[in-house]
């Protein structure tokens, strides 16, 4: 039987999805019990990219379901030498149960999984954050209900993360509204995927716009890692999250944030550290979400 991959959201349907995410709540409240649920499981962890959230929440959450993990740079394996992806690929499927793999280009991801024989999850790539957006979604939900018929702001760069949102504003069917400058929006291939799903996805030039009436503000760092400053800061600015563009979004909205955060650029401290900002229950959320995709992937 093939392997049950977690590579990005727009290759699911919602029912999946919402399976997926079913588990990670029930497994947040300890529902039936889930010390065990992956006992004498081992996760073998791929990074070739920074990390404090994808690491710790995977290594915490494949050893709170009774699992352990293995933690891997490209220094660390015979990758850093030259070997390919696939043999890696074929090697690990020898040894482990799953592999979660967080690296720059998305063909890597696929390679992998394409030769991997147990399951593979994506814990980044230069195209999307799907981990990520699980947890946004849970924490959304925990605490406004079903993010169905929503209306949620993006603000700043059109990056990995914004193109995960766009696809889950297809999968969920809630209206995401894209405040980029020029020259950073997201790739046509995402909005091409999006207007295929008729997706409520639109993009805007005015961050007011975008926000107002929005039940959920959200932004990311202006510079991700491995991208060239450049000019982007001097773009991005007019697109700050700060107090008076979060007070065109309804009284209740929440304000969202992968992290980390850069107080003062993309985020300012009043609106991070203010009583709307969910970021910290977000953080937390990373675990409790991808213990459902562990559990799903390998059960």
């Amino acid at each position: 039987m093939a392997p049950r991959h977690f590579l990005d959201l727009d290759r699911f349907d919602a029912a999946t999805i919402r399976q997926v995410l079913k588990l990670g709540a029930d497994l947040k409240a300890d529902r039936g019990g889930s010390r065990n649920a992956l006992a004498g499981k081992t996760l073998a962890m791929v990074f070739e990219k920074p990390s404090t959230r994808t690491r710790v929440s995977f290594q915490v959450g494949i050893s709170q379901l009774g699992g352990s993990a293995i933690v891997m740079s490209p220094q660390d394996t015979q990758i850093g030498r030259g070997e390919s992806i696939a043999d890696t690929a074929r090697v690990l499927s020898r040894y482990v149960d799953a592999i979660m793999i967080r690296t720059n280009a998305a063909s890597k991801l696929d390679e992998l999984a394409a030769h991997a024989t147990v399951p593979v999850i994506n814990g980044l790539t230069d195209d999307s954050h799907p981990c990520q957006i699980m947890a946004d979604v849970m924490t959304y939900e925990e605490r406004k209900g079903s993010i169905e018929g929503a209306t949620v702001a993006w603000c700043g760069d059109g990056n990995n993360v914004a193109a995960s949102w766009i696809h889950a504003a297809g999968l969920f069917g809630f209206d995401l509204r894209l405040a980029v400058p020029n020259g950073l929006e997201p790739k046509p291939s995402v909005m091409a995927w999006a207007a295929s799903r008729k997706a409520r996805v639109r993009i805007e030039r005015d961050p007011i716009a975008a926000v107002a009436g929005a039940d959920c503000v959200i932004t990311d760092t202006w510079v991700s890692m491995g991208d060239d400053a450049g000019n982007r800061h001097n773009l991005l600015q007019p697109f700050q999250v700060n107090a008076r563009l979060m007070a065109k979004a309804k009284r209740d909205a929440i304000f969202l944030h992968c992290l980390p955060a850069h107080r003062g650029e993309e985020v300012t401290a009043d609106v991070i550290d203010g009583p709307q900002s969910a970021v910290w229950d977000e953080a937390e959320n990373r675990l409790h979400a991808q213990k459902g995709i562990l559990l799903w992937c390998m059960r």
